[in-house]
């Protein structure tokens, strides 16, 4: 007999402001307690230093927070110049200073501006990307430096917000990226270009996707909201399982064609002409009892033939057998 799983079955998205000093496996366990939630997991991890918005989903949710990790980030950080250390931010043992008097904010904002656009990085020894099955922050810990590939991602856009001359100059950034950046990276390069070395000092997540931090609740909100009460006073706080994915089109079908799109059927639909050509991907309801809500159903995807073939069911919408 399987083991029974402790915890509800929820299904929705919770936007996370995650504090600093923790990892993001940790403030994903702290949410799932507080929520009493059997299945849940994030959406690209935040380093420990690092701050802000931190989407997590729960039970059906979480078949869709691809999504979000493929999405385009939005980041605001500190750059400290004059100083590189091993992990490319202020938690790292510091391998040299230099002098950054000589940098002024022009120069700063000329070796930013280097950067927008499409550009290869080299990913960094501390960070959670995998070689040969081990992540490479576990070969750093060990002294190992191994060959890492550069790797393609665009930056849409670098602003810089502030700049504090000194020895050891402060750039204020904001960036907007897409997956796969790396933000320490980006700071180790903008540092060389100047050619005097740079760490992250702060590192916050301003977006994912269609998130942003201005929506999300920290933990110590939920903590003190939840109290010694119920978790389902906390449900309110949850996005439907659909909102990785709300920027699709949707398609409402009548409660037969919900039927066998629920068995895994492809369905025709008059609609499907006007919501997108072969290939594109719709959010599929199923209308539901006369003035409730439509249900959702998942994904489907549309053919040369006028018809939805599901993609990705939500189970928790599919009868029992």
């Amino acid at each position: 007999m399987g083991r029974r799983r402790k915890g509800r079955l929820l299904d929705g998205v919770l936007l996370l402001n995650k504090a600093a000093g923790m990892s993001s496996n940790h403030a994903l366990q702290r949410a799932k307690r507080l929520l009493f939630a059997a299945k849940a997991g994030h959406t690209g991890s935040l380093d420990p230093l690092a701050t802000g918005l931190l989407p997590l989903c729960f039970g059906e949710a979480t078949k869709f927070s691809q999504f979000l990790l493929d999405a385009e980030k939005g980041y605001e950080s500190t750059f400290r110049l004059g100083v590189v250390t091993t992990t490319g931010d202020a938690e790292g043992d510091v391998l040299y200073e230099a002098d950054a008097s000589a940098v002024t904010r022009e120069q700063a904002e000329a070796a930013l501006a280097r950067f927008v656009g499409d550009i290869e990085q080299v990913p960094p020894m501390y960070s959670a990307l995998k070689l040969n099955g081990q992540p490479l922050y576990k070969l750093a810990r060990e002294g190992k430096d191994v060959e890492r590939q550069p790797r393609p991602v665009t930056l849409y856009r670098i602003e810089l917000l502030d700049f504090r001359a000194g020895p050891q100059a402060e750039v204020d950034v904001a960036v907007r990226c897409s997956k796969g950046t790396y933000i320490r990276t980006l700071a180790e390069d903008v540092g060389e270009v100047l050619g005097c070395g740079a760490r992250v000092e702060r590192l916050h997540r301003t977006h994912s996707g269609p998130f942003s931090v201005a929506d999300a609740i920290s933990l110590e909100v939920l903590e003190a909201e939840r109290g010694d009460g119920l978790a389902e006073q906390l449900d309110h706080h949850l996005l439907p399982a659909d909102a990785p994915v709300a920027s699709l089109p949707a398609l409402e079908l009548p409660a037969d064609s919900g039927y066998y799109f629920r068995q895994g059927n492809p369905v025709m639909d008059a609609q499907v002409y006007r919501l997108g050509d072969e290939g594109d991907m719709v959010r599929v309801f199923v209308a539901g009892d006369p003035g409730a809500e439509p249900r959702f159903l998942g994904l489907g995807e549309l053919d040369d033939e006028g018809r939805v073939c599901p993609k990705r069911l939500v189970a928790a919408n599919v009868p029992a057998a």
